[in-house]
Formats: C-alpha cells, structure tokens, sequence
C-alpha cells in the first residue's frame, strides 16, 4: 500500500518511465537510475576539425526537445520558430530527448509530420540526442535537456530557449534545485517576455534576449457575440498547479451568488470529476479550430497564472473577446489595464472586478476594442526575426572566442 502511494505521487509530479525495478521478487523504486542524467559528467568534446569542416556552411541550430504529445503548446511554439529560422537561412535538427515512446527516426517523424504541420519540412527530426552532430548552436528547450545541452560541447554557442521559469512547476525540494540549476550553465538565454529575461540576467548573470507572443492570424479573427446571455469563459487546469484552477473556481462560485444568470464555460480539461454548484458548461479539451468562435460566445476569459503567460490572453483578444489575467510582471510584459482586465490572486477581488464589468457593457467594449487592435499588431515574423537576431549575434561572439578551446 506504500508503494502504491508513493508511485501514485511520482506519478503526480510527473515523474513516468521505468523507474520501477524487481529485487528479490519485490518491486522498488529505482530513484538513482531515473535520475543519474543529472549527475552524468560524460561530455563530448569540441572537435576543431568539425568546425573548420562547417565553419563556412550555412548556420546549423540542434535542438533538444522533450517527447511531445499531441497537440503540445510548448512543441508548437518552438516548432514555430524553428520554421521560421528554417525559411530565413538556418537550419535545424531537432533531437528528442530521454523520449518513452519514440524508438526510431521513422516515428517520430511520421508523428511529428501528422500533428505538427506548422513545422517546416526542411527540419530534420530524429528520435534521439545519440544522433547529434556537431552545429553551430545548440538549443535546450527544457530544464532536463539542459542538462544534455551541458555536456554537448561540439557546438559554438549554446542557447537556452525558455518559455516559463519551469522550477516554478515543483515544490521546493530537489526537482525544483535540479530546474533551477540549468540556469547556471552559462547559456544564452532565448525568453518568451521580458519577466524570464529579466530572472535570467538579474538572478542568474546570463546573458538573454527576449521575443514576444502573437497568435494564428487565419484561426482567431474578431466576431460579434450573437446572444445577451451573460457568459464568463474560464481556462480550466486542474492538472497544472500554476493556472490556479482552485483559486478561479472559488471566484466564479462568488460571481454566481451575486448573479446566478451568468453561465460559465470551464475548457481546457474535463472538470466532470468536480462538485460545481453553479451553471456551467464543460467543455473539456477544445480543439484549435473551435477556440475562437467559443471565447468569442462569452463577455469575459479568465485566465490565471502564476507564472508566464500562455497565448491565450492574445487568442482571446483577437476573437472579440475580453481576456482576465492575474497582475504580476509574469503577466504585464504583455498584457495591460489598457488591453485587458486585471486581478489579484484573490477570489473575491475577481469575482467583484468581473461584476463590475459585466455590469457595465460600455467600459467593457472599450477594452474590447482596444484588445483587438493591440493583438492584430503582434507578429510572428517580427518576433521571429528578434530570436534569429539574438542566435547569429551570440555565434559571432562566441566564435570570436573560438581559439581558445584549444
């Protein structure tokens, strides 16, 4: 019964694989084994014959991704910007790392060609970083494939794409040292926002460049809500501690005492499992192609976090609709009082701030409007150009040093 418990709460925290092993006919829990990639010290050198051998080929970026799923935000934002460096003279090898599922090239490209259309076809995909080669940068893309990244050294530059301060998705205890530690291997920091460039240089001394967000121009486009039924959409997380799904749900029960005719929306996971007393709808997971016409049927889209900001405030803005984010540097880099609604990580303050705007339609519309204006002027182009900027200009510095590793 232990056991049971304590493999339940791994299992919690995300910890999956093969960290189960039979000794003397009873099962135990292989801790070191699971985590002996943080403490594995073989490194693979610098090779000066690989590099005078590329050193005039076009710029080549490796990246260490963790296995995707279907649908995978994080994948698809890198995915994005790997495409866009791939159409503006860099290429890209995407590796996987410490992947469960995955045991060929052929599957994981087959997978990857099926779910992941955005990612352009000249990018090469393999299953493994056993593959990896030497390029002129390297990327890590999350805190365990820093760790690869640390000990990969046939490369000029080495790059830390970070779209969140992932220790933040730990307790404080040793999974949150293992993330946080990634932040003092010396790479160069690529960040979503200028919250995680800011944590990167001024509590780590890296150096970073930020790139900002913007949204699927052809999916989200502004339409009318065509009924007066007042409706409060909420991202709905239960599963991810940081969307404060307990906070949102405490604030819409105290909204719906005070206005029992507003209906709300929960999507983003399926909340059947939970006592919700009020009118609603659950929609669990939504598919890309209905998010807009849905946030665009609600007057509000509460959107909570305690970290970085999804693109969902963005989406949600070039719908038609009004998106709710927590106040916070996390969330301000992007979001504004101007362009969207903000509150406190408080239930009552949210459910008195939401009254007070679904109560007064013309203060409403007015953020309406100007949240559709400033996210109509976001632009991946741009954004991609900000992170190939940062890329070129670290491998020039870094190869400026480049006698010295030998």
């Amino acid at each position: 019964m232990k056991l049971k418990k304590i493999i339940g709460s791994l299992k919690k925290r995300g910890i999956k694989g093969s960290f189960l092993r039979l000794k003397n006919g009873n099962p135990k829990i292989n801790t070191i084994d699971f985590w002996s990639f943080i403490t594995n010290q073989k490194s693979i050198p610098f090779s000066k014959e690989d590099y005078e051998k590329h050193r005039n080929e076009e710029i080549t970026l490796n990246w260490v991704i963790p296995e995707m799923g279907v649908g995978s935000g994080g994948h698809i934002n890198i995915f994005r910007f790997i495409s866009y460096l791939e159409r503006h003279g860099i290429h890209n090898r995407i590796y996987l790392y410490r992947a469960a599922n995955f045991f060929d090239n052929e599957s994981v490209r087959k997978f990857v060609k099926k779910y992941f259309t955005i990612l352009d076809q000249n990018a090469e995909v393999f299953c493994d970083v056993k593959y990896m080669e030497y390029a002129h940068g390297t990327v890590a893309t999350s805190w365990d494939t820093a760790y690869h990244v640390k000990n990969f050294n046939n490369t000029i530059s080495k790059f830390y794409f970070v779209q969140d301060f992932e220790p933040y998705f730990f307790a404080h205890g040793s999974e949150y040292e293992f993330a946080e530690n990634t932040y003092k291997f010396g790479f160069r920091g690529l960040t979503a926002g200028d919250w995680l460039k800011d944590i990167c240089i001024n509590q780590y001394n890296m150096k970073a460049d930020s790139f900002g967000f913007s949204y699927d121009k052809e999916l989200y486009k502004p339409k009318e809500k065509k009924d007066s039924i007042k409706r409060v959409f909420f991202y709905a997380r239960p599963v991810t501690p940081r969307r404060d799904f307990e906070l949102g749900l405490l604030a819409l029960n105290e909204l719906t005492k005070k206005m029992p005719e507003v209906e709300v929306v929960f999507a983003g996971w399926d909340v059947s499992a939970y006592e919700i007393p009020f009118k609603h709808v659950n929609k669990g997971i939504v598919s890309l192609e209905n998010l807009s016409d849905l946030y665009a049927t609600c007057d509000l889209c509460l959107i909570i976090s305690n970290t970085n900001l999804s693109l969902l405030p963005l989406e949600v803005m070039a719908s038609g609709s009004v998106a709710v984010c927590s106040k916070g540097p996390n969330s301000e880099w992007l979001v504004n009082e101007e362009n969207s609604i903000l509150v406190d990580y408080d239930p009552i303050q949210i459910a008195d701030t939401l009254i007070e705007y679904l109560n007064n339609p013309e203060k409403l519309s007015a953020i309406r409007n100007k949240g559709i204006e400033f996210a109509i002027n976001t632009s991946w182009e741009n954004e991609g150009e900000k992170v190939k900027k940062a890329i070129m200009k670290g491998i020039k510095e870094d190869e400026e040093c480049i006698n010295n590793r030998w």
